[in-house]
């Protein structure tokens, strides 16, 4: 049955609201409450209740208490307009939003399926080389140079500044693309390209294809500064099955330094360029 008056407690019940969130409401001038003059307690008409209703249904669609009371605040079609173009910010706002969390989601994803191949291949012990195809990909690159400092390459300062200032969003594992495989092996200073995938496809920084072609692949499991000595054992198994390793090499990091400080869980791919030697 409808009632001409209602406590607050009838109001926040019969609203599923707070107290809290109505005494704000009142305080804004959103709903226009009475005082008893028995009790001096908090007195709310229908209409009021039904306001009540309406506020609900505008946070519920995103939009701040400061909105809502322009939204009540005007009368006629001035009124109307303004509504209607504030709705349709909030829909340029909520899909920016939305593209936000669309981001969020693939990287966490990223991330998660990092781990989870780092721990496989730490339980598995995984140390045979193989061949396999690079599938192709597009990836964001920058040119810089190397000076042995692994982790700072990894957790690359000038790379991020690069992709923040381009409006590339990155995600997944780093990729560093070495110039001279002899240098990398030896620890010499040379050139490397940093790279890894991105999400926005509007960024403006430069992207290479990298893969799309056969290379022996194998894990290196540990502190990421013994890389180097890894390479004997690709470079064995190139030898041993026909095949001659290319100039370059590329390393993809699985688990590093963005991931955990301890050494001993990280974990890397080490990729070769290879072809077959030709027949005598």
């Amino acid at each position: 049955m409808k009632k001409n008056q209602y406590s607050i407690g009838e109001i926040s019940r019969l609203c599923n609201v707070s107290r809290k969130a109505l005494r704000l409401y009142d305080s804004m001038g959103l709903l226009s409450s009475r005082r008893n003059d028995e009790n001096n307690y908090r007195t709310y008409s229908h209409n009021d209740l039904l306001m009540v209703l309406v506020l609900k249904y505008y946070k519920q669609m995103g939009f701040r208490l400061e909105e809502m009371k322009s939204f009540l605040a005007g009368n006629g079609i001035a009124a109307e307009e303004y509504m209607r173009e504030s709705f349709g910010r909030k829909i340029d706002e909520l899909a920016r939003a939305q593209a936000e969390l669309r981001h969020c989601e693939q990287c966490v994803r990223d991330w998660h399926s990092l781990l989870a191949e780092a721990s496989l291949v730490r339980r598995s012990d995984v140390s045979e080389v193989s061949i396999k195809y690079a599938e192709p990909r597009q990836l964001l690159f920058q040119d810089q140079g190397f000076e042995g400092d692994i982790k700072s390459a990894i957790i690359n300062l000038a790379f991020m500044d690069y992709a923040g200032r381009s409006g590339d969003a990155v995600t997944g594992p780093v990729y560093i693309q070495y110039s001279s495989l002899p240098a990398r092996i030896s620890g010499e200073d040379q050139p490397i390209r940093v790279m890894q995938d991105f999400l926005r496809p509007g960024g403006t920084g430069d992207k290479v294809v990298f893969g799309d072609r056969m290379v022996a692949s194998c894990y290196h499991i540990g502190p990421l500064e013994g890389i180097p000595s890894s390479y004997g054992r690709v470079l064995e198994w190139i030898a041993r099955h026909g095949y001659r390793a290319g100039t370059g090499c590329c390393e993809r990091y699985v688990s590093d330094y963005w991931t955990g400080p301890d050494p001993r869980l990280h974990v890397a791919e080490i990729m070769v360029d290879v072809e077959r030697k030709a027949c005598a």
